[in-house]
Protein backbone atom coordinates (compact mmCIF):
# COMPACT_ATOMS: atom_id res chain seq x y z
CA UNK A 1 0.00 0.00 0.00
CA UNK A 2 1.26 3.71 -0.48
CA UNK A 3 1.94 5.89 2.76
CA UNK A 4 -0.48 7.44 4.27
CA UNK A 5 0.36 11.31 4.27
CA UNK A 6 2.86 12.77 6.13
CA UNK A 7 1.20 15.56 7.88
CA UNK A 8 -1.08 13.73 9.42
CA UNK A 9 1.33 10.54 10.07
CA UNK A 10 3.95 13.09 11.38
CA UNK A 11 1.93 13.99 14.25
CA UNK A 12 1.48 12.35 17.29
CA UNK A 13 -1.79 11.82 19.12
CA UNK A 14 -2.80 13.70 22.25
CA UNK A 15 -0.36 13.48 25.06
CA UNK A 16 -4.12 13.21 27.03
CA UNK A 17 -5.01 9.58 25.69
CA UNK A 18 -2.48 7.55 27.74
CA UNK A 19 -3.54 8.56 31.01
CA UNK A 20 -7.35 8.19 30.21
CA UNK A 21 -6.70 4.86 28.80
CA UNK A 22 -4.38 3.64 31.82
CA UNK A 23 -7.53 5.54 33.97
CA UNK A 24 -10.15 3.36 32.06
CA UNK A 25 -8.48 0.14 33.58
CA UNK A 26 -8.76 1.47 37.24
CA UNK A 27 -11.85 1.28 39.77
CA UNK A 28 -12.82 4.21 41.59
CA UNK A 29 -10.03 6.63 40.26
CA UNK A 30 -11.27 10.07 40.93
CA UNK A 31 -10.54 13.01 37.59
CA UNK A 32 -9.19 16.34 37.48
CA UNK A 33 -8.19 15.04 34.01
CA UNK A 34 -11.27 15.98 31.79
CA UNK A 35 -11.59 19.56 30.23
CA UNK A 36 -15.01 19.69 31.17
CA UNK A 37 -17.55 21.46 33.93
CA UNK A 38 -19.53 18.87 35.72
CA UNK A 39 -22.31 21.29 36.35
CA UNK A 40 -26.01 21.22 34.49
CA UNK A 41 -26.07 23.04 31.84
CA UNK A 42 -28.91 26.10 31.48
CA UNK A 43 -32.40 24.32 32.57
CA UNK A 44 -33.72 26.61 29.18
CA UNK A 45 -31.36 24.62 27.29
CA UNK A 46 -32.80 20.95 27.95
CA UNK A 47 -36.02 22.62 27.59
CA UNK A 48 -36.02 23.81 24.33
CA UNK A 49 -33.94 20.52 23.10
CA UNK A 50 -36.99 18.69 24.57
CA UNK A 51 -39.62 21.10 22.29
CA UNK A 52 -37.67 20.66 19.12
CA UNK A 53 -37.51 16.73 19.64
CA UNK A 54 -41.29 16.33 20.65
CA UNK A 55 -41.77 18.33 17.69
CA UNK A 56 -39.71 17.34 15.41
CA UNK A 57 -37.56 20.93 14.30
CA UNK A 58 -34.94 18.40 13.57
CA UNK A 59 -34.18 19.03 10.00
CA UNK A 60 -31.11 20.46 8.55
CA UNK A 61 -30.61 24.51 8.91
CA UNK A 62 -28.46 26.18 7.05
CA UNK A 63 -24.91 25.99 6.26
CA UNK A 64 -23.96 28.55 8.20
CA UNK A 65 -26.45 27.64 10.95
CA UNK A 66 -30.14 28.73 12.06
CA UNK A 67 -30.36 32.45 11.58
CA UNK A 68 -32.19 33.57 15.19
CA UNK A 69 -29.66 31.60 17.07
CA UNK A 70 -26.50 33.72 14.84
CA UNK A 71 -28.91 36.68 15.80
CA UNK A 72 -28.47 36.13 19.46
CA UNK A 73 -24.81 35.43 19.04
CA UNK A 74 -24.14 38.67 17.37
CA UNK A 75 -26.55 40.17 20.34
CA UNK A 76 -24.79 38.95 22.77
CA UNK A 77 -21.31 39.59 21.32
CA UNK A 78 -22.28 43.49 21.04
CA UNK A 79 -23.98 43.37 24.57
CA UNK A 80 -20.99 42.27 26.15
CA UNK A 81 -17.89 43.83 24.37
CA UNK A 82 -19.16 46.36 22.32
CA UNK A 83 -18.40 43.83 18.84
CA UNK A 84 -20.57 44.39 16.36
CA UNK A 85 -20.91 41.09 13.13
CA UNK A 86 -23.94 41.11 10.62
CA UNK A 87 -25.91 37.30 11.45
CA UNK A 88 -26.21 37.28 7.96
CA UNK A 89 -23.00 36.88 6.56
CA UNK A 90 -19.98 37.46 9.72
CA UNK A 91 -21.01 34.69 11.95
CA UNK A 92 -20.93 31.41 10.72
CA UNK A 93 -21.70 27.93 13.56
CA UNK A 94 -19.87 25.12 13.90
CA UNK A 95 -19.47 21.82 15.50
CA UNK A 96 -17.83 22.91 18.83
CA UNK A 97 -14.69 25.37 18.63
CA UNK A 98 -12.38 22.32 17.11
CA UNK A 99 -14.20 22.34 14.26
CA UNK A 100 -13.98 25.94 13.81
CA UNK A 101 -9.91 26.40 14.76
CA UNK A 102 -9.81 23.79 11.82
CA UNK A 103 -11.65 25.43 9.07
CA UNK A 104 -10.35 28.81 10.19
CA UNK A 105 -6.54 27.88 9.67
CA UNK A 106 -7.95 26.15 6.17
CA UNK A 107 -9.28 28.96 4.95
CA UNK A 108 -6.16 31.33 5.54
CA UNK A 109 -2.86 29.17 5.09
CA UNK A 110 -0.99 28.01 2.03
CA UNK A 111 1.85 25.44 1.92
CA UNK A 112 4.46 26.60 4.40
CA UNK A 113 2.90 29.57 5.58
CA UNK A 114 4.03 30.51 9.59
CA UNK A 115 1.63 30.25 12.62
CA UNK A 116 2.73 31.51 15.79
CA UNK A 117 1.19 30.90 19.03
CA UNK A 118 2.46 30.37 22.79
CA UNK A 119 3.30 27.46 25.17
CA UNK A 120 1.69 25.91 26.93
CA UNK A 121 -1.69 26.14 25.21
CA UNK A 122 -4.41 23.85 24.02
CA UNK A 123 -3.18 20.73 22.17
CA UNK A 124 -4.77 21.10 18.71
CA UNK A 125 -3.32 24.09 17.85
CA UNK A 126 0.24 22.90 16.46
CA UNK A 127 -1.39 19.46 14.65
CA UNK A 128 -4.20 22.01 12.88
CA UNK A 129 -1.52 24.24 11.59
CA UNK A 130 0.07 21.06 10.21
CA UNK A 131 -2.66 19.80 8.78
CA UNK A 132 -3.58 23.06 6.94
CA UNK A 133 -0.41 22.39 5.05
CA UNK A 134 1.52 25.34 7.45
CA UNK A 135 4.30 25.56 10.04
CA UNK A 136 3.76 25.87 13.86
CA UNK A 137 5.77 28.38 15.52
CA UNK A 138 5.78 27.94 18.75
CA UNK A 139 6.88 30.57 22.06
CA UNK A 140 7.22 29.34 25.45
CA UNK A 141 6.06 31.00 28.57
CA UNK A 142 6.58 30.69 32.33
CA UNK A 143 4.98 30.51 35.58
CA UNK A 144 7.50 33.50 36.61
CA UNK A 145 5.34 35.49 33.70
CA UNK A 146 1.79 33.56 34.94
CA UNK A 147 2.41 32.16 31.63
CA UNK A 148 1.72 35.11 29.57
CA UNK A 149 2.56 35.68 25.99
CA UNK A 150 5.68 38.24 25.52
CA UNK A 151 4.93 40.61 22.44
CA UNK A 152 8.54 41.22 22.05
CA UNK A 153 9.22 37.09 21.76
CA UNK A 154 6.34 37.10 19.18
CA UNK A 155 7.58 40.27 17.32
CA UNK A 156 11.00 38.26 17.02
CA UNK A 157 9.60 35.34 16.02
CA UNK A 158 7.78 36.75 12.68
CA UNK A 159 9.49 36.32 9.08
CA UNK A 160 8.39 36.78 5.86
CA UNK A 161 6.84 33.81 5.79
CA UNK A 162 4.30 34.21 9.27
CA UNK A 163 0.86 34.56 8.06
CA UNK A 164 -1.15 34.27 11.84
CA UNK A 165 -1.09 34.23 15.49
CA UNK A 166 -3.23 31.75 17.34
CA UNK A 167 -4.17 33.29 20.54
CA UNK A 168 -6.11 31.65 23.00
CA UNK A 169 -7.04 33.06 26.41
CA UNK A 170 -8.04 32.50 28.82
CA UNK A 171 -5.43 29.77 28.26
CA UNK A 172 -5.99 25.83 28.68
CA UNK A 173 -3.73 24.40 30.44
CA UNK A 174 -2.71 27.36 32.31
CA UNK A 175 -5.51 29.88 33.26
CA UNK A 176 -3.49 32.48 32.27
CA UNK A 177 -5.91 35.48 31.34
CA UNK A 178 -3.60 38.69 29.70
CA UNK A 179 -4.15 42.87 30.18
CA UNK A 180 -5.82 44.48 27.12
CA UNK A 181 -2.86 46.32 27.00
CA UNK A 182 -0.61 43.03 26.39
CA UNK A 183 -3.46 42.38 23.58
CA UNK A 184 -3.18 45.70 22.25
CA UNK A 185 0.61 45.21 22.29
CA UNK A 186 -0.47 42.00 20.08
CA UNK A 187 -2.67 43.46 17.89
CA UNK A 188 0.13 46.55 17.01
CA UNK A 189 2.37 43.68 15.69
CA UNK A 190 -0.36 42.08 13.74
CA UNK A 191 -1.04 45.22 12.09
CA UNK A 192 2.11 46.26 11.78
CA UNK A 193 3.12 42.86 9.78
CA UNK A 194 -0.45 42.50 7.94
CA UNK A 195 -0.93 39.28 9.96
CA UNK A 196 -4.27 37.26 10.32
CA UNK A 197 -5.17 36.87 14.38
CA UNK A 198 -7.41 33.55 14.89
CA UNK A 199 -8.48 34.35 18.65
CA UNK A 200 -10.03 31.22 20.88
CA UNK A 201 -12.54 32.87 23.16
CA UNK A 202 -13.91 29.74 24.52
CA UNK A 203 -13.40 30.13 28.20
CA UNK A 204 -14.66 33.81 28.03
CA UNK A 205 -17.24 33.94 30.31
CA UNK A 206 -14.74 32.03 32.80
CA UNK A 207 -13.06 35.01 34.56
CA UNK A 208 -12.43 35.48 38.15
CA UNK A 209 -11.73 39.38 39.36
CA UNK A 210 -11.00 40.67 35.71
CA UNK A 211 -12.68 41.46 32.50
CA UNK A 212 -12.30 39.63 29.80
CA UNK A 213 -10.83 41.63 26.29
CA UNK A 214 -12.27 40.09 23.59
CA UNK A 215 -9.42 40.55 20.72
CA UNK A 216 -12.05 42.08 18.39
CA UNK A 217 -13.14 45.10 20.25
CA UNK A 218 -9.16 46.55 19.79
CA UNK A 219 -8.63 49.40 17.62
CA UNK A 220 -8.10 47.92 14.65
CA UNK A 221 -8.07 44.40 15.67
CA UNK A 222 -11.73 43.80 13.79
CA UNK A 223 -10.87 43.21 10.25
CA UNK A 224 -8.13 41.08 10.74
CA UNK A 225 -9.37 38.49 13.59
CA UNK A 226 -11.49 35.44 13.21
CA UNK A 227 -13.12 35.46 16.19
CA UNK A 228 -13.92 31.94 17.66
CA UNK A 229 -16.96 31.36 20.90
CA UNK A 230 -18.29 28.29 21.85
CA UNK A 231 -20.67 26.99 24.70
CA UNK A 232 -18.80 23.94 25.90
CA UNK A 233 -17.54 25.68 28.74
CA UNK A 234 -19.33 28.77 29.85
CA UNK A 235 -22.90 26.93 29.46
CA UNK A 236 -21.86 23.59 30.83
CA UNK A 237 -22.63 21.83 27.26
CA UNK A 238 -19.61 19.90 25.88
CA UNK A 239 -21.58 17.41 24.35
CA UNK A 240 -23.85 19.30 22.49
CA UNK A 241 -20.82 20.58 19.95
CA UNK A 242 -21.74 23.63 19.22
CA UNK A 243 -18.85 26.38 17.92
CA UNK A 244 -19.37 29.27 15.84
CA UNK A 245 -16.63 31.91 13.99
CA UNK A 246 -17.02 35.71 13.59
CA UNK A 247 -15.02 37.44 11.28
CA UNK A 248 -15.53 39.97 7.98
CA UNK A 249 -17.78 38.21 5.39
CA UNK A 250 -14.86 36.64 3.15
CA UNK A 251 -13.31 35.55 5.51
CA UNK A 252 -16.54 33.45 6.67
CA UNK A 253 -17.26 32.29 3.45
CA UNK A 254 -13.87 30.50 3.02
CA UNK A 255 -14.62 28.61 5.95
CA UNK A 256 -18.23 28.24 4.91
CA UNK A 257 -17.40 26.07 2.28
CA UNK A 258 -14.89 24.07 4.09
CA UNK A 259 -17.97 23.53 6.71
CA UNK A 260 -20.39 23.32 3.90
CA UNK A 261 -18.52 20.15 2.43
CA UNK A 262 -17.25 18.48 5.53
CA UNK A 263 -20.22 19.04 8.41
CA UNK A 264 -23.25 20.68 6.34
CA UNK A 265 -24.42 21.96 9.00
CA UNK A 266 -24.13 21.95 13.14
CA UNK A 267 -26.60 19.94 14.82
CA UNK A 268 -29.92 21.20 14.68
CA UNK A 269 -31.23 20.05 18.00
CA UNK A 270 -28.28 21.36 19.90
CA UNK A 271 -28.12 24.84 18.13
CA UNK A 272 -31.92 25.71 19.54
CA UNK A 273 -30.89 24.48 22.81
CA UNK A 274 -27.94 26.91 22.36
CA UNK A 275 -30.16 29.44 21.50
CA UNK A 276 -32.13 29.19 24.56
CA UNK A 277 -28.76 28.95 26.57
CA UNK A 278 -27.62 32.13 25.57
CA UNK A 279 -31.08 34.32 25.21
CA UNK A 280 -32.68 32.40 28.59
CA UNK A 281 -29.21 31.51 30.89
CA UNK A 282 -27.54 34.76 31.82
CA UNK A 283 -28.59 33.75 35.84
CA UNK A 284 -27.17 30.25 35.27
CA UNK A 285 -23.92 31.05 33.85
CA UNK A 286 -23.07 33.52 36.74
CA UNK A 287 -23.69 30.92 39.42
CA UNK A 288 -21.68 28.26 37.72
CA UNK A 289 -18.66 30.88 37.15
CA UNK A 290 -19.49 32.21 41.37
CA UNK A 291 -19.26 28.09 41.93
CA UNK A 292 -16.07 27.97 40.08
CA UNK A 293 -13.93 30.60 41.53
CA UNK A 294 -14.99 29.24 45.25
CA UNK A 295 -13.44 25.56 43.69
CA UNK A 296 -10.63 27.82 42.20
CA UNK A 297 -9.45 29.01 45.78
CA UNK A 298 -9.86 25.90 47.90
CA UNK A 299 -7.73 23.95 44.97
CA UNK A 300 -5.06 26.63 44.52
CA UNK A 301 -4.78 27.18 48.20
CA UNK A 302 -4.27 23.65 49.19
CA UNK A 303 -1.72 22.50 47.43
CA UNK A 304 0.49 26.02 47.69
CA UNK A 305 -0.51 24.75 51.60
CA UNK A 306 1.20 21.12 50.22
CA UNK A 307 4.19 22.29 48.99
CA UNK A 308 3.35 22.56 45.20
CA UNK A 309 3.86 26.03 43.72
CA UNK A 310 0.43 26.97 41.80
CA UNK A 311 -0.45 30.27 40.45
CA UNK A 312 -3.70 31.37 40.81
CA UNK A 313 -5.87 31.24 37.08
CA UNK A 314 -7.54 34.49 36.47
CA UNK A 315 -9.73 32.55 33.97
CA UNK A 316 -10.82 28.59 32.97
CA UNK A 317 -11.04 26.33 34.99
CA UNK A 318 -7.37 24.52 35.01
CA UNK A 319 -4.88 25.40 37.59
CA UNK A 320 -1.29 24.79 36.56
CA UNK A 321 1.00 23.62 39.52
CA UNK A 322 4.68 22.88 39.43
CA UNK A 323 5.55 19.46 40.69
CA UNK A 324 9.38 20.02 40.76
CA UNK A 325 9.87 19.79 43.90
CA UNK A 326 8.54 16.59 44.79
CA UNK A 327 11.86 15.12 42.16
CA UNK A 328 9.38 13.78 39.48
CA UNK A 329 8.83 14.69 36.44
CA UNK A 330 5.19 15.41 35.13
CA UNK A 331 4.70 12.18 33.76
CA UNK A 332 5.99 10.09 36.73
CA UNK A 333 3.98 12.11 39.12
CA UNK A 334 0.91 11.72 36.68
CA UNK A 335 1.61 7.70 36.75
CA UNK A 336 2.33 7.76 40.73
CA UNK A 337 -0.78 9.66 41.55
CA UNK A 338 -3.15 7.68 39.83
CA UNK A 339 -1.45 4.13 40.86
CA UNK A 340 -0.76 5.09 44.39
CA UNK A 341 -4.16 7.21 44.80
CA UNK A 342 -6.48 6.69 42.01
CA UNK A 343 -6.43 10.94 41.17
CA UNK A 344 -6.23 11.33 37.19
CA UNK A 345 -4.09 14.72 36.34
CA UNK A 346 -2.49 15.23 33.27
CA UNK A 347 1.11 15.88 32.84
CA UNK A 348 2.22 19.35 31.21
CA UNK A 349 3.94 17.47 28.50
CA UNK A 350 0.63 17.08 26.86
CA UNK A 351 0.53 20.97 26.34
CA UNK A 352 3.84 21.32 25.31
CA UNK A 353 6.59 20.12 23.13
CA UNK A 354 6.33 22.45 19.69
CA UNK A 355 8.53 25.08 21.33
CA UNK A 356 11.07 23.13 22.02
CA UNK A 357 10.95 23.92 25.96
CA UNK A 358 10.72 20.62 27.73
CA UNK A 359 11.22 22.11 31.24
CA UNK A 360 7.56 23.63 31.45
CA UNK A 361 5.98 20.57 30.23
CA UNK A 362 8.22 18.18 32.36
CA UNK A 363 7.72 20.68 35.83
CA UNK A 364 3.54 21.03 35.27
CA UNK A 365 0.37 19.42 35.71
CA UNK A 366 -2.93 20.02 34.30
CA UNK A 367 -5.62 20.13 36.94
CA UNK A 368 -9.60 20.56 36.22
CA UNK A 369 -11.15 21.63 39.33
CA UNK A 370 -14.85 21.50 37.76
CA UNK A 371 -15.82 19.01 39.88
CA UNK A 372 -18.25 18.37 42.38
CA UNK A 373 -17.45 19.75 46.00
CA UNK A 374 -17.26 16.47 47.36
CA UNK A 375 -15.17 14.42 44.92
CA UNK A 376 -13.08 17.62 44.62
CA UNK A 377 -11.74 17.94 48.24
CA UNK A 378 -11.46 14.02 48.12
CA UNK A 379 -9.25 14.35 45.27
CA UNK A 380 -7.20 17.39 46.79
CA UNK A 381 -6.71 14.91 50.14
CA UNK A 382 -5.41 12.27 48.04
CA UNK A 383 -3.27 14.52 46.50
CA UNK A 384 -1.91 16.33 49.48
CA UNK A 385 -1.27 12.44 50.98
CA UNK A 386 0.79 11.67 47.64
CA UNK A 387 2.71 14.54 48.11
CA UNK A 388 3.93 14.29 51.26
CA UNK A 389 5.63 10.84 50.30
CA UNK A 390 8.16 13.62 47.81
CA UNK A 391 8.28 16.69 49.36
Amino acid sequence: MKPLARTVSGVTASGIRRFFDLAATIDGVLSLGVGEPRYPCPPAAKKAAISAIESDNDAYTSNFGRISFRQAIAANLQKLYGVTYKPENEILVTTGVSEAIDIALRSILEQGDEVIFVEPTYVSYGPTITFAGGKAVALSSTAENNFEPDPDAIRAAITPKTKAIIMGYPCNPTGATPSREVFEEIVKIAIENDLWLVSDEIYDRLVYGVEHTCLSSIPGAWERTILLGGFSKGYAMTGWRIGYACAPPEVIESMMKIHQYTMLCAPTISQIACEAALTQGEEHVQTMVAAMEKKRDFFVKSLNDAGLDCNAPKGSFFAFPSVARTGLTSEEFTEGLLHAKKVLVVPGTAFTGWSGDSKTGLNHIRCCYAIPDEDLQEAVSRVIDFVKTRV
